[in-house]
């Protein structure tokens, strides 16, 4: 247990090192998918543009959405964007740096799949093989053919076996036609995609120096200060519930010993010591009321709090300064405290 808990430990304090791998990792296995995936043309005018779009965006939009499920900060995100104002404020620049940030990671495994399933050509190929151009690249002179079964042949170019058109266009040339296109298409879009991430990486800081530096400092105290609160929360709840186990046996023990005309153990010393760590809050009542002050007005970002906690607020004067230049780990050991 103890390996793992070091493991998880290193884990936590290289989050964004661990996601990039997770990304990583996400944009090969989505590679070694396609490479796998037995793509099948249905071959129907009314179903193949349908089928290989679907493949083409279907899939890189389920893993836009496991990036954010896999990321531990969406939830965080989330309640601190739905969180009421309370005694501290939102910076909206803040939750934008955060999601922007979740997006990016998120965004490798799509753009993965996109660009390999482009330079294929295969769904690109099923799902506009009826948009041919047949009277630049085949015989347009074929009697005999309407407009729907001339579409109807075109359809079946994906699937050699059953195409039945070689004299109105040859297959090996619209099926080069179409995989030109896609992997020129494909090219682009890599070459698009990386241009952006070039600009979004490298050239953003430069114009807002001051913005992005406050923005990634307190998107990592908001982050400090949520795994601050729950190692808090876990030593509170660990002592809370020792205490009230001893409790339950210490009554069960006395109501044995009285049987049998013994005196009572005495309590173990410890069980002080995880009294003294509830800091006054000894029933589930007063615990709720104290998570539910947390989330609805969380204290202020100031180095010198009010006197005394008032109902589910706080008492003291008007905001703080919006970003004072506190040490991250003194503030947020204060809040877990509280």
């Amino acid at each position: 247990m103890d390996k793992f808990r070091m493991i998880f430990q290193f884990l936590q304090s290289n989050q964004e090192s661990f996601m990039n791998g997770i990304c990583g990792i996400m944009a090969l296995a989505s590679a070694q998918i396609y490479s796998a995936f037995d793509f099948n043309c249905p071959c129907l005018p009314s179903y193949n543009l349908v089928y290989g779009l679907g493949v083409l965006l279907v899939p890189p939009f389920i893993l836009f959405l496991l990036g954010f499920v896999l990321n531990n900060n969406i939830s965080m995100l989330a309640e601190e964007w739905r969180r009421p104002q309370g005694q501290r404020g939102k910076d909206p620049a803040v939750l934008r740096y955060m999601f922007c940030s979740m997006a990016q990671r998120a965004m490798i495994a799509p753009v993965v799949w996109v660009s390999v399933t482009l330079l294929d050509g295969k769904c690109i190929t099923c799902a506009f093989c009826t948009s041919v151009p047949v009277e630049t690249l085949g015989n347009t002179s074929h009697p005999g053919l309407s407009h729907g079964e001339m579409k109807r042949v075109l359809a079946r170019i994906p699937c050699k076996e059953i195409y039945d058109g070689q004299e109105l266009i040859a297959n090996e040339v619209a099926v080069r036609y179409l995989r030109c296109i896609s992997q020129a298409l494909g090219w682009c879009f890599v070459l698009l995609m990386t241009t952006l991430a070039f600009l979004v990486r490298s050239l953003r800081p430069c114009f807002t120096q001051a913005a992005f530096l406050k923005s990634r400092y307190w998107s990592h105290y908001i982050d400090i200060e949520r795994k601050l609160f729950d190692e808090t929360c876990a030593e509170h709840a660990r002592s809370f519930a020792k205490v009230c186990i001893q409790q339950f046996f210490e009554g069960m023990s006395t109501d044995l010993t009285a049987g049998h005309c013994h005196q009572p153990r005495k309590a173990p010393a410890d069980a002080g010591e995880a009294a003294e760590k509830l800091l006054g809050i000894t029933d589930q009542g007063t615990m709720n009321t104290a998570l539910k002050s947390w989330h609805r007005c969380k204290p202020p970002l100031q180095l010198h709090p009010p006197a005394l906690p008032s109902g589910n607020g706080w008492a003291g004067g008007g905001q703080p300064p919006a970003h004072p230049p506190v040490p991250q780990r003194e503030v947020a050991v204060y809040y877990s405290r509280v």
